[in-house]
């Protein structure tokens, strides 16, 4: 076992670099063959082909995690001693709400749907908040998150130059923030993902949907004050890369 004060400083940074530049690679081709090819064309089920669509950083981060012997600070919990309470909190809560504000708003329970975008956001941040801000965190804050923010737009392979891209840029921007905070505070990847997939479960929006909204991010912000009231949250608890 290496630890990294064992490393110098040169060659931990050209590790963190290559690992980097893997997990990029990799997750870039993936999203290419998945979303700009007829690779997906023989699946007939939507959940596994939209899924599949946002594997790439989930793969990326896993063969970088290995090969270059990175320790994960994230995982499904997170910070949390019982597993249950994200679950409940994070996935549960959104899931059972959604759910019931679609049948009496338009009487359809949109089950699949609303697994897929939480699966989807959860694949998605396990490459951008449990790799790569781990990856990237001993760099200035607002370097971190322009330099995500850029590769995370970059690998939706949308480069049309316009004024819906531009706002999604920001949006981007201030997820990457939003998200990032999220990730230092819980280490927790249902957290992460299940504030991702907001985005996507409310694209657009009506009084209902904004109501259930408002109510998450009330509950979600409570939760994490609580558990800072309570000593659960380790303010430095996002460390640098650990190599094993």
């Amino acid at each position: 076992m290496t630890s990294q004060n064992e490393i110098p400083g040169k060659v931990n940074d050209r590790k963190i670099f290559l690992a980097v530049s893997v997990f990029y690679v990799i997750a870039v081709l993936i999203r290419y063959l998945t979303n700009k090819t007829q690779l997906l064309s023989g699946i007939d089920n939507t959940f596994i082909k939209v899924i599949l669509q946002a594997i790439g950083p989930t793969i990326g981060a896993l063969v970088a995690f290995r090969f270059f012997q990175i320790k994960p600070v994230m995982t499904l919990k997170g910070d949390f001693k019982n597993f249950f309470v994200p679950l409940a909190i994070y996935w549960l809560l959104p899931v059972i709400l959604i759910e019931t504000t679609a049948y009496f708003s338009t009487s359809t329970l949109p089950r699949v749907a609303v697994i897929t975008i939480l699966v989807y956001g959860l694949f998605e941040e396990i490459g951008w908040r449990g790799f790569l801000q781990q990856a990237l965190v001993s760099l200035p804050k607002f370097v971190r998150i322009t330099l995500i923010t850029v590769l995370w737009f970059a690998w939706h392979l949308n480069f049309e130059m316009s004024l819906s891209n531009l706002t999604f840029f920001l949006i981007l921007f201030a997820g990457s923030w939003a998200l990032g905070f999220i990730a230092e505070k819980t280490n927790c990847l249902l957290a992460v993902s299940a504030i991702h997939s907001l985005n996507n479960f409310f694209s657009d929006s009506n009084v209902y949907k904004i109501g259930v909204l408002s109510f998450l991010l009330l509950v979600w912000v409570l939760s994490i004050v609580y558990r800072n009231k309570l000593g659960g949250n380790k303010i430095n608890s996002y460390l640098p890369v650990t190599l094993v």
